[in-house]
């Protein structure tokens, strides 16, 4: 009844105020007697107007920016998988999708729809977001930098850093002399020009370099260690070095520029003297996230603006005091992790590949159109290469490093990637860059960076200590069981199944708990207190089964890879994993992209064209599992997660002949584990020959499974393929299923 009446209510208020309204514009018609002196009679063309309606609002500035935005990214991700895929850093990818995007390529083959894109009018909102993108950026690079850590380890990486730097700089400033009269900018004093040259040879990529170091394993190395804080001490000193010539250039000479300079100086005291112990204080009070409220956030954001201003103001770019700011950020690193990932993402995947577009727009590889204008490129690469690679590994080895260690921090300090293209952009703003010397330096960026991973990989080769991970050893085990999670706390239930089939008697069985996590997700300077961190609550529910669990972490840019890696090389038994969860599942949204999703995938396009995925094929799993499972060597697991608390009750569905293998499990079960096992053999698959008889072992023959009986399972275990069979069927059973373990052999 209340229903009734809730909806007599609505459409009674609905029909009375729409009269009142309809009167009301009756009335006012009658106003404009005397109002209006002359009646406009209009012949309308109603599809034309639509037509031009529509065209009006694509070719708007926003909608424009916001296409932009759009392709920007797809292309941005799709190169970034393909580097990823190729063993290269993802910003490579999104570096060549800013080339590829601007009038290099796109330009080049599509004349016609290059301007229409890409405005000239519209680059001003582009460059100006992408600088906003930039400052945040640099704010966070600011906050990945431990000055504690830098002052236990200043002495040996202040020697190689600061060799490497000036040794680049005389290079850079020698190079200078030979390209000065040809590709200097007219009205730009040589002074000018060499110091900006040697600042773009010597400095290195801090946040590729820290990535790198996380993904082959190096953090917990001393030489992984020594990178890292070389890396740091060489950004500092190039920002303010970069600092330094920005102002000569602004000033026009040095003597003028010591204005710039002494207001510089004075701006990092404040900083470092007044506002780092106000924020310290700030962060102390609050140290957690439900503590941050949105005017603490304000203050340090505000903090943030109020910095790249004032360093705008005073001559020495924004993106300076963007830096500054991160660095004087408190010290407690759950407090700068807080922020980091309050801004990371967004300036990560949206805001940072329109600054690479930016550049890729600046960047006119056309113009080097003969031989000797890449002969001359060949030469700013080798002189990059040689000034950076050669002076660091020189210098390592003489302050005590072996060779091997030595001519690997040479490679990873030759990384020169995003910040190369930041100062570069500052170059070509302030004029003192060419658009041909511009183009030149930017392929130079590109070839150091890509370089790194072929390089590193040489040394390992020659020196014959490659390893992709530390997979613990286990030698003479019985059974080996891998669990492998991308959050801790989903980790916990995956514990307990695996539990089941180890024995806890036996010494010669083990479980190896893996969490390999995204290299974005991680500071460099604490990823060992982040791991600890992370396998808290694995280890926490390990004690609780009294059972001793061996950890295995890793960072890592292609998580999927780097698990079918472990996996196929670790020799375990069994591999568990969670199954992931499609963005479009259960949704209407799905159903009509259930198509267009494989399309989007560059993997699921790419395994489409080479016959390896029907277009049309049900979507069993989401996009990571199933990659897992199609290059897993091994027996896997995937498990689904319906609250699993405990497993006193395991049921094991054999459904068909082929589902015979999981009477293997069925054994190590009754062998390992304190529970009931269930056998719902519903065609009578289980004869003499594969009888198993014990007191916690039930055979159940039945062709149908009983919603109560299901309700009194704590987990399902059955094989991958009648999993299918059952999604193709739409089995009404599966929606009452306890949790569930999938198992392909």
């Amino acid at each position: 009844m209340k229903k009734f009446k809730n909806s007599f209510f609505y459409i009674f208020i609905i029909v009375v105020f729409s009269s009142i309204i309809y009167g009301i514009i009756l009335r006012g018609k009658t106003l404009e007697v005397g109002k209006v002196t002359k009646e406009v009679v209009v012949k309308h063309h109603y599809l034309k107007e639509f037509i031009d309606s529509i065209l009006h609002n694509i070719f708007h500035p926003l909608a424009i920016l916001l296409a932009q935005i759009v392709t920007i990214i797809f292309v941005a991700r799709f190169f970034g998988w393909v580097c990823r895929k190729i063993g290269q850093p993802t910003v490579i990818g999104e570096m060549l999708a800013g080339i590829a995007l601007g009038p290099s390529l796109f330009g080049a083959y599509f004349p016609d729809v290059f301007p229409i894109l890409f405005p000239k009018e519209s680059i001003v909102n582009l460059k100006f977001l992408s600088q906003i993108g930039l400052i945040l950026f640099m704010f966070v690079v600011g906050m990945e930098l431990d000055l504690k850590v830098l002052r236990t380890k200043v002495r040996e990486a202040f020697i190689i850093s600061h060799t490497s730097i000036i040794v680049s700089y005389a290079l850079g400033l020698g190079l200078a002399t030979f390209l000065y009269t040809e590709f200097a900018p007219k009205n730009v004093h040589f002074l000018s020009f060499g110091l900006f040259m040697g600042v773009a040879m010597s400095i290195a990529a801090f946040p590729v370099l820290a990535r790198i170091v996380q993904e082959r394993g190096l953090q917990k190395t001393k030489i992984g260690a020594l990178v890292i804080t070389c890396a740091a001490i060489d950004d500092i000193t190039a920002w303010c070095l970069l600092a330094g010539v920005i102002a000569i250039v602004k000033a026009g000479t040095v003597a003028s520029s010591l204005y710039i300079i002494a207001m510089a100086i004075a701006y990092i005291a404040i900083m470092l003297f007044l506002v780092r112990p106000f924020l310290k204080h700030i962060g102390e009070l609050y140290n957690s996230a439900e503590k941050i409220t949105k005017p603490v956030v304000a203050i340090f954001f505000l903090t943030l603006l109020i910095s790249s201003y004032l360093t705008e103001i005073i001559g020495i770019h924004a993106l300076v005091g963007a830096f500054v700011a991160g660095v004087i950020m408190p010290e407690n690193m759950k407090f700068r992790n807080i922020f980091i990932e309050k801004v990371e993402d967004v300036s990560l995947v949206i805001l940072l590949p329109l600054f690479f577009v930016v550049t890729g727009l600046n960047t006119k590889i056309g113009l080097l159109n003969n031989e000797y204008l890449w002969k001359t490129t060949g030469i700013i690469v080798l002189v990059a290469v040689g000034a950076k690679f050669l002076s660091s590994t020189l210098t390592a080895k003489f302050v005590g490093q072996n060779w091997r260690d030595s001519l690997t921090l040479g490679a990873l300090m030759n990384t020169r990637g995003l910040m190369e293209l930041i100062v570069l952009n500052i170059g070509l703003e302030l004029g003192v860059l060419s658009p041909q010397i511009f183009a030149m330096m930017v392929i130079m960026a590109l070839a150091t960076t890509f370089m790194t991973g072929p390089a590193l990989n040489l040394i390992d080769l020659i020196f014959k200590k490659r390893k992709s991970f530390d997979i613990p050893s286990h030698d003479n085990l019985n059974y080996k069981v891998l669990v492998s999670f991308e959050n801790p706390d989903e980790g916990k239930p995956l514990i307990k199944v695996a539990n089941n089939f180890i024995s806890n008697e036996d010494d010669k069985q083990s479980i190896t708990a893996m969490y390999i996590s995204s290299t974005n997700e991680i500071n460099p300077y604490k990823i060992e207190e982040y791991e600890n961190e992370s396998f808290k609550p694995i280890l926490k529910e390990a004690n609780k089964l009294n059972r001793k669990v061996e950890t295995l972490f890793k960072a890592s840019r292609d998580i999927d890879s780097d698990i079918v890696d472990v996996s196929n090389k670790g020799e375990f038994n069994l591999v568990l994993i969670n199954i992931g969860s499609s963005i479009f599942e259960g949704t209407l949204l799905g159903k009509v992209l259930g198509i267009t999703s494989k399309i989007i995938n560059p993997e699921n396009l790419l395994n489409t064209f080479t016959g390896k995925e029907n277009l049309f094929e049900s979507n069993y799993f989401d996009d990571k599992t199933q990659a897992i499972i199609n290059k897993t060597e091994v027996p896997l697991g995937i498990y689904v997660d319906k609250d699993l608390t405990k497993t006193e009750n395991i049921s094991v569905i054999l459904f068909n002949k082929e589902d015979q293998f999981l009477l293997n499990y069925v054994k190590l079960l009754k062998k390992n584990s304190q529970a009931k096992i269930s056998i719902f053999d519903t065609y009578e698959v289980m004869n003499e020959g594969n009888k198993i008889t014990h007191e916690n072992v039930k055979v159940i023959h039945s062709s149908k499974l009983e919603k109560d009986f299901l309700k009194e399972q704590d987990l399902l275990i059955m094989s991958m393929d009648s999993w299918k069979k059952l999604i193709d069927t739409r089995s009404v059973w599966l929606n009452n299923t306890p949790s569930l373990l999938i198992i392909k052999p």
